[in-house]
């Protein structure tokens, strides 16, 4: 079990930046991936961006070139981040953080993290 506890969500203007973070506490494997996720009212949960235990990331399209994702790499004091600049309207969102150990399929989630961008 995994427990993750998210911060640094908050109103922003559009054009404004945000950083999220995330601790990760409990059974983390050697082999994990963490992740970002949001949820905007009325809709699906989406991928935003993911990181590897090795230090490969992906990006939704909508966020690529905007965001960044990073993460510690000490197991005993893990942390992912979310770094959000030129932030529009529309990633206004619950973000979600994730983090799969290998062989998991869903993995565990944080609380979720309000972020509002108003224009």
């Amino acid at each position: 079990q995994v427990q993750l506890v998210e911060s640094g969500g908050g109103l922003v203007q559009a054009g404004g930046s945000l950083t999220l973070s995330c601790a990760a506490s409990g059974s983390i494997f050697r082999l994990h991936v963490m992740g970002w996720y949001r949820q905007a009212p009325g809709k699906q949960r989406e991928l935003v961006a993911y990181i590897t235990n090795d230090g490969s990331t992906n990006y939704a399209e909508a966020v690529q070139g905007r965001f960044t994702i990073s993460m510690s790499k000490d197991n005993a004091k893990k942390m992912v981040y979310l770094q959000m600049n030129s932030l529009k309207v529309e990633d206004t969102a619950v973000y979600y953080c994730n983090l799969k150990n290998e062989g998991s399929s869903n993995g565990d989630w944080g609380q979720g993290a309000q972020v509002t961008v108003s224009s």
